[in-house]
Formats: C-alpha cells, structure tokens, sequence
C-alpha cells in the first residue's frame, strides 16, 4: 500500500510542477515586450510597456 501511495505523490508532484512552468511560460510569452516608440504628428514618443 505504502508503494502505491508514494506512486500518487510522485505523479501529483509532476502535475503540480507541469502546471507552474505552463504558467510561467504563458505569462513570459503574453509580457509586454518593453519599450514602443512611434513617431508621428506630434513628434517622436518612447512609451514603456
């Protein structure tokens, strides 16, 4: 029984950190990329993103 129980931890504790480096890649792939700068009527103007 004890065999099988710590198959269960092992396969939750691979869920688990699936899980956050899914999450972590999600959000540095939709971060802003930093700095815009457009250039227009009015100028040039640099915004952080």
């Amino acid at each position: 029984m004890a065999r099988s129980n710590s198959l269960y931890l092992i396969i939750g504790a691979l869920i688990v950190v699936i899980a956050g480096f899914s999450i972590y890649a999600y959000r540095e792939e939709t971060k802003p990329e930093g700095v815009s700068i457009s250039i227009g009527q009015d100028g040039v103007k640099v915004q952080e993103e």
